[in-house]
């Protein structure tokens, strides 16, 4: 179980449905947010976070404002990079919402992902190891998302995986390398 909500330096003691939800409405209850607060919620240095927009990988913010979809975005990739090369992530990013400049051709918007894989983590008998247990978990996550095409919940599903995968290899990563300097 993740000791921080995926992607930020923001602490938790226990992943619930809807955890993301509550706290995406309390980060955005007086509007967006700045380049700082990104930063301080995902340790991320502010070059990184503007080389991602001069690279295309999220829109540029409104008047200096960062909104809910685009720190969903900064979050996935945050979580994600620690296992994937950036190339990769954004080819997900890609499949998951084409243009980050052009809202209309989402498959699923950035914010609706990482809220489900925040729900998705905080499934009770989720083996990140089990292939079977996984299928399951990341079938029910997608179960009420609308087919506008042929196969999209099954897309979906596999999104999910592909990042459960991803950020478990990041965690167990950390862990070997606690435990490696615990040898020292």
């Amino acid at each position: 179980m993740p000791k921080t909500f995926p992607g930020t330096t923001i602490e938790v003691t226990c992943l619930k449905k809807d955890a993301s939800r509550l706290l995406f409405d309390g980060i955005f209850a007086t509007g967006g947010i700045t380049l700082s607060q990104v930063c301080i919620m995902t340790d991320l240095e502010p070059h990184t976070v503007q080389n991602w927009i001069k690279r295309g990988f999220v829109s540029s913010p409104k008047k200096r404002v960062y909104s809910r979809e685009q720190l969903a975005r900064i979050l996935i990739i945050n979580m994600l990079r620690e296992s994937l090369q950036i190339e990769k992530i954004c080819g997900l990013i890609q499949v998951i919402d084409g243009n980050p400049h052009d809202p209309d051709d989402d498959f699923i918007g950035s914010c609706e992902l990482y809220h489900k894989y925040v729900d998705l983590l905080a499934t009770e008998d989720l083996n990140f190891f089990d292939r079977a247990s996984v299928l399951r978990a990341t079938e029910e996550a997608a179960e009420d998302f609308p087919e506008r095409e042929a196969g999209a919940r099954k897309k979906l599903s596999q999104i999910l995986a592909t990042m459960l995968y991803a950020h478990s290899a990041a965690m167990l990563k950390a862990r070997a390398e606690d435990s490696l300097s615990g040898l020292q």
